[in-house]
C-alpha cells in the first residue's frame, strides 16, 4: 500500500523505506505522487505536536496514509538553541555546513559535549486513525565534521569513535534516533 511521507528530503525516503517496506509500505514523496502540500507551520511545541501537524496536512492533501517526522538535536549545553528548532537554528536559509560551523564555534570551549538526536514519527489514516512512535540515540558533538554520508548535523553527532556521516546506511539506521523510531513504529503498526 502506498504511503506518503511529508517531506521532499530524499535521505529520510530511504531510512524509511529500508525499514517499512518489508511491511508492504511503499513510501512516496509528494512529487512520486504529483502534488505539491501545502507548508505547515510547526506551532507544536513538542516533536510529537510538529510530526501530527505534518502528517495531518499530508493525509488531507493526499488521502493517502501519510507518515511524519519531527526530529531535533538537543545539545545538553545548548538547552534552549536547537530541540524542535533544529532546522531553524542560525535561520532557515543557512545551508547545513554552515550550522555545523556555527554549532563547533559555540561548542568551542564546552567539556560537557553531551547530545541526543530525537525522532517521533506519526501516522494519519485518511479515517484519521493516528500511530505514534519515538526514538533516540545518545551521542556527543564532535570537534570537527567526519564523514560524508547522512545529512543535517550528521557530520558532527559523534557516537562512540565515528559521526552518523561516517557510518554506513546499515549502520546508522541500526542505532540512529529515526531507526530506532521506525522500529517502534514498526511494532506498533504490526499489532494495530
Amino acid at each position: 500500500m502506498d504511503y506518503l511521507i511529508a517531506t521532499h528530503n530524499k535521505g529520510k525516503k530511504a531510512e524509511l523505506e529500508r525499514i517499512l517496506k518489508p511491511l508492504g509500505i511503499n513510501i512516496k514523496l509528494p512529487e512520486d505522487i504529483g502534488i505539491e502540500l501545502t507548508d505547515v507551520e510547526e506551532t507544536g511545541t513538542t516533536f510529537r505536536e510538529n510530526a501530527y501537524l505534518k502528517a495531518f496536512n499530508g493525509m488531507k492533501e493526499s488521502n493517502l496514509p501519510c507518515i511524519a517526522d519531527d526530529s531535533g538535536l538537543i545539545v545538553d549545553a545548548l538547552p534552549d538553541k536547537l530541540g524542535i528548532h533544529t532546522a531553524r537554528y542560525g535561520g532557515e536559509d543557512m545551508p547545513y555546513p554552515e550550522k555545523i560551523q556555527k554549532l563547533i564555534g559555540e561548542m568551542k570551549d564546552v567539556e560537557n559535549r553531551a547530545a541526543r538526536f530525537i525522532s517521533t514519527i506519526c501516522c494519519v489514516y485518511p479515517d484519521e486513525t493516528t500511530l505514534y512512535a519515538e526514538g533516540m540515540c545518545e551521542g556527543v558533538i564532535g570537534f570537527e565534521p567526519m564523514g560524508n554520508n547522512g545529512f543535517g548535523f550528521d557530520p558532527i553527532f559523534y557516537v562512540g569513535d565515528k559521526s552518523f556521516a561516517a557510518l554506513t546506511a546499515e549502520e546508522k539506521d541500526a542505532i540512529s534516533h529515526r531507526g530506532n523510531a521506525l522500529r517502534n513504529f514498526r511494532k506498533i503498526f504490526e499489532n494495530s
